[in-house]
């Protein structure tokens, strides 16, 4: 994978998932298991924007 990156991603890959950019590009488990953190991330923040409307919806009412 030939992927163009800046020091401010390398770091942010780091801090996020304690892995550096050209590890992340070369090895497949290590971003297959960066990918599944990243989808179970955003799953969990679509349920928590959704409760948040439901009770905001709530108050309305």
């Amino acid at each position: 994978m030939n992927l163009n990156y800046t020091s401010e991603m390398e770091k942010a890959m780091h801090s996020a998932h304690k892995v550096t950019y050209a590890s992340y590009s070369q090895k497949l488990e290590v971003r297959m298991k960066v990918e599944r953190r990243r989808e179970k991330d955003y799953i969990q923040s679509q349920r928590l924007v959704a409760d948040l409307d439901r009770r905001q919806l709530n108050r309305q009412i």
